[in-house]
């Protein structure tokens, strides 16, 4: 049977010390408070060195995995434990019966270390903050709030709901992205397979018969050679450039570049941009109205925004609230992201990250226009290193400054800014900023599938307009040879 040390103060104050032995940790304290005894701390008594642990059932279920608890499984764990600390359970017997239905993975290792933390005399706060991987910053703060307020299953409740929301908002946003890539990445598939195989065919044919090619043609072929040559890079250019962008992003202004490319690229950068404006509105609106401070609230929120513009704002937000100031009138200001420092060299790293892309469209420019080869042989290192660099250059300087011109915009329209002076004026800040992130989810739902409804006719334009391109430059020389065929009968 399981030994337990624990600590306790009897009836006159003493402090008494000793071990009891037990089936599991409830029934020691139960018998520890039929003695008399107010319980300090308890814990599992360890075995000696050389002996088997006997208590050791706990550690039994854990397995080895790799990475965190999936923000899914997460948001089901919370509205399991907000329901059963809504019917009254102790809070250690919520997280063992959750703990033993739980599949084998990160959160059933993390709720194993939580329960022996609890069972150590932790409070449940202090337990989640040990385990990072499953409960991040803004859980424990939430958490601990509801400790210290009496109420952790509101907290749960709001906790999960908050999770659900933003489960919500990632489903839809990623429902838009897959369609489209999937489209393009099936489409690319068949392209370059005419181009190596089809188009080379009907090039034999043309050099047969000696014909004089059009420039469409020309143009076509010359394609179909780049391609040919140099298929490999076309799925290795962009695991390159990820992995590219990745090391950019180790440094600090590379991260801020890329984070301002993001929100600031036409189309979907707006879906991104609405999408944290959301999230953010919605975390400091749940921190506040679970009673944390607002400072605490809002480094929280720093932190799990995601993005430096955001991240640099509530950081000079918060440092004006410590001076004195409110929210309202520093996020207004701290809003115009290209004010901040370090905005410069973020712009610098912008244009580094758009170089590879800016070659790219270089090269194809190089091969396929006429005259931009600037006389250098295709497919030369010199060619290469002259004209497609050159090119992406350029491209990538326009590209930064197109982008840097839209960052002049702030990241926090009026509107939010002014529901907040409101909030902060009636004492209604949580409510405020709940209204913000509902309305911001509405019009990220109504841009989505906008966006879903136009990408469809935009791809099979596109598409139609390329297989259109390949069929008149293949037909025009057949036309042509069919008639002076003809012709000479």
């Amino acid at each position: 049977m399981p030994t337990f040390q624990f600590e306790a103060m009897d009836k006159t104050g003493q402090e008494v010390r000793d071990t009891i032995e037990a089936a599991n940790q409830e029934e020691a304290q139960a018998t520890i408070k039929q003695r008399g005894y107010f319980i300090t701390k308890i814990a599992l008594k360890k075995a000696r060195k050389g002996q088997p642990e006997k208590a050791a059932g706990s550690k039994k279920g854990k397995t080895f995995v790799l990475g965190g608890v999936n923000s899914k499984t997460l948001t089901t764990f919370t509205r399991q434990l907000a329901i059963l600390q809504e019917a009254g359970l102790p809070i250690l017997r919520s997280l063992k019966i959750l703990e033993h239905q739980a599949k084998p993975g990160a959160l059933k290792n993390s709720l194993i270390d939580v329960c022996e933390e609890i069972e150590s005399g932790s409070t449940l706060s202090e337990a989640m903050a040990k385990s990072p991987k499953a409960f991040n910053r803004l859980y424990v703060n939430m958490i601990k709030a509801g400790e210290a307020g009496g109420a952790l299953e509101i907290i749960l409740k709001r906790l999960a709901e908050f999770q659900e929301r933003a489960q919500s908002l990632k489903r839809k946003v990623r429902g838009a992205m897959v369609y489209p890539i999937f489209v393009v990445v099936f489409a690319v598939s068949i392209l370059i397979f005419i181009m190596m195989k089809i188009v080379p065919q009907f090039q034999k044919i043309f050099t047969d018969f000696g014909m004089k090619l059009p420039d469409i043609t020309n143009m076509l072929i010359h394609i179909s050679e780049w391609v040919g040559r140099w298929f490999f890079l076309i799925p290795a250019f962009p695991i390159g450039y990820w992995l590219y962008v990745k090391l950019m992003r180790k440094f600090g202004p590379g991260r801020t570049g890329w984070d301002f490319f993001k929100i600031k690229v036409p189309i979907f950068g707006q879906l991104i941009e609405k999408d944290i404006v959301a999230r953010t509105m919605r975390t400091l609106g749940t921190l506040v109205a679970s009673g944390v401070p607002i400072l605490e609230a809002l480094h929280i929120t720093r932190e799990t925004s995601g993005n430096a513009a955001f991240e640099k704002m509530f950081g000079q937000v918060y440092d004006s609230i410590r001076e004195g100031e409110s929210i309202a009138k520093p996020m207004k200001e701290n809003s115009y992201v290209l004010k901040n420092a370090g905005s410069i060299p973020a712009l610098v790293f912008m244009g580094v990250m758009l170089f590879p892309i800016g070659v790219l469209v270089g090269t194809i420019l190089a091969a396929v226009v006429p005259g931009c080869d600037f006389g250098f042989k295709a497919g030369s290192p010199e060619w290469f290193l002259g004209p497609c660099m050159i090119l992406g250059a350029v491209v990538a300087a326009l590209i930064t400054a197109f982008l840097g011109y839209r960052l002049k915009n702030p990241v926090l329209d009026d509107m939010v800014v002014n529901m907040v002076d409101v909030g902060e004026e009636t004492g209604e800040l949580d409510t405020m900023l709940y209204k913000v992130a509902d309305t911001f989810d509405e019009e990220v739902s109504v841009l989505t599938e906008s966006l879903t409804a136009l990408m469809e006719p935009l791809l099979i334009i596109t598409l139609g307009g390329i297989v259109g391109f390949i069929v008149i430059a293949l037909f025009m020389p057949l036309i042509s040879m069919i008639s002076s065929l003809s012709s000479g009968k």
